[in-house]
């Protein structure tokens, strides 16, 4: 059954926690990435006086969703490691309707 990981943006604290744990699990040279955090705003929402602040975890071609845990049973390094659950690895079918139940999910399947 393939897998996925499903990636929760309102909960991103942006951290980095998953990139070092991703760097340090495939064994990648400083400015390698198999998931970057990019960060999005500050911006003032328009007549509000509210602000916007996003980071956005973005799996990169890289990513295998660290297969060779994945045989051992373990979860993808970045998800084992995340303080706030936003990164969940699992079947496609299963993350796919998870992803449908609430805006800002994404679901990131890497080719074969």
């Amino acid at each position: 059954m393939a897998k996925a990981l499903m990636i929760d943006y309102e909960y991103c604290t942006g951290c980095h926690t998953c990139e070092v744990a991703c760097r340090k699990s495939l064994g990648l040279d400083s400015g390698q990435f198999g998931i970057h955090i990019l960060k999005d705003g500050p911006r003032q929402i328009e007549g509000t006086k509210k602000w916007e602040l996003n980071y956005l975890p973005v799996p990169t071609s890289l990513c295998d969703l660290c297969a060779e845990r994945s045989e051992k049973g373990m979860d993808a390094s970045c998800a084992h490691h995340c303080p706030t659950h936003c990164l969940v690895v699992g079947n496609v079918e299963d993350l796919a309707i998870e992803v449908g139940k609430k805006a800002n999910r994404a679901l990131f399947v890497p080719l074969a």
